[in-house]
């Protein structure tokens, strides 16, 4: 995204602390009913562990995910109190050619009409890449992670942790926020955070990101994959807010046939089978 004004446009980025742990959350309206958060000890099992047997997990999860075709729209809107004034959108179909190499194809992408701001590749990279929050276990020493608690999502009986990068590396984008692990798959099922770091450069150059929540819904039987994001947030840039709004859907994930194996809890889950075909074209979204 950029900031636009009248004389030139600035590049964006979004206002985040990155000071501790102490990550100020602020509850957006979620899909789910949220139990009251209990703070005592894992039972029968320890804070480390179940920190171990996640990031194996998400581990399992972003090979298996990397597996299937699926539909990802996209829509950012400007706000102009709680009235959007302006959108971007992008439909797109992530499959795979004849060599079994993953591809994106964008079915459906109007005219930007955003107001105030425009995107950016950092955001277009997040949306893709970040806001499906993956911590796997070869990522998990780059992590300061806290147990919270335990909370009740829906039927879910689920762990609660607080996640921070403990250094920012060169210009790779990390995670901050908060996590929910389901207590029998050990796999997460819900994220809430933003990207970071923020960019803020000389001649009021800034990249600004919202706040976001993402769901995960469980597919196939066997892994959690993300269904739904929403952010709702006010970017402070130097020279005023803009208030938006972002909602991201994935939809039709199908596994896509493979030579690829793909284990869960040490058993092979995926053997080789006829290639699925791509998703129909979509009729154009309303």
């Amino acid at each position: 995204m950029r900031l636009r004004s009248r004389r030139a446009p600035l590049t964006l980025s979004l206002f985040l602390s990155l000071c501790s742990l102490a990550f100020v959350f602020q509850c957006q309206a979620t899909r789910a009913q949220e139990g009251a958060l209990d703070k005592s000890d894992p039972k029968g099992i320890t804070a480390e562990d179940i920190i171990k047997r996640f990031a194996a997990k998400e581990k399992e999860f972003r090979e298996a995910r990397d597996q299937y075709t699926y539909r990802q729209d996209v829509k950012v809107m400007t706000l102009d109190g709680d009235t959007p004034d302006g959108a971007y959108q992008q439909v797109f179909d992530v499959t795979f050619d004849d060599k079994g190499h993953k591809i994106k194809n964008v079915v459906f992408a109007p005219q930007p009409t955003l107001q105030r701001i425009a995107m950016t590749e950092e955001d277009i990279d997040d949306i893709e890449n970040r806001l499906p929050f993956v911590l796997t276990s070869d990522e998990i020493g780059e992590y300061d992670i806290l147990y919270v608690g335990q909370q009740k999502q829906d039927e879910l009986n689920t762990y609660v942790f607080d996640i921070a990068p403990k250094q920012i590396v060169g210009k790779k984008r990390y995670f901050q926020g908060r996590i929910w692990v389901d207590d029998h798959d050990f796999q997460v099922v819900k994220t809430f955070g933003k990207t970071v770091p923020d960019i803020r450069k000389k001649k009021g150059q800034e990249n600004l990101f919202p706040k976001f929540t993402t769901w995960r819904e469980q597919i196939d039987g066997q892994y959690w994959f993300p269904t739904y994001t929403r952010a709702e947030d006010t970017l402070k840039f130097s020279i005023g807010d803009v208030k938006i709004r972002e909602i991201v859907k994935y939809t039709n994930y199908k596994r896509f046939g493979s030579k690829v194996k793909i284990t869960y809890e040490g058993k092979e889950v995926q053997k080789a089978e006829e290639k699925q075909q791509p998703p129909n074209e979509p009729q154009k979204p309303q």
